[in-house]
């Protein structure tokens, strides 16, 4: 499970995808997918959450690695690139950015 923590060194990413609600559940039955089989895997890896907007027309995905580089070394990896083309026709786009957590609120 995340843990968005402002004092945890861990490197943040933040993916949106612009979807439709006719191509918002295959995505995301991609997104598991990938998830499920890949990059749940991969080195550094922490944890991941996927949310959906109650319109069907946007998923967002926070996950957590343990080094910057751990997910850009998977995000540059063949069977990254593979899935990221399939992923494509199903959205209008989609952008991963990379964040620090600077504040906190309970």
């Amino acid at each position: 499970m995340p843990r968005i923590d402002q004092t945890t060194e861990v490197q943040t990413v933040i993916t949106t995808f612009e979807t439709s609600p006719g191509t918002c559940q295959d995505l995301m039955d991609a997104l598991t997918d990938a998830y499920a089989e890949f990059i749940s895997k991969q080195k550094g890896f922490i944890a991941a959450g996927l949310h959906v907007n109650d319109a069907q027309t946007r998923i967002a995905n926070y996950s957590q690695w343990e080094r910057r580089e751990d997910f850009q070394a998977m995000l540059r990896s063949d069977e990254m690139r593979s899935r990221n083309r399939g992923f494509a026709p199903l959205c209008r786009s989609f952008e991963p950015v990379l964040y620090d957590v600077v504040a906190t609120f309970d």
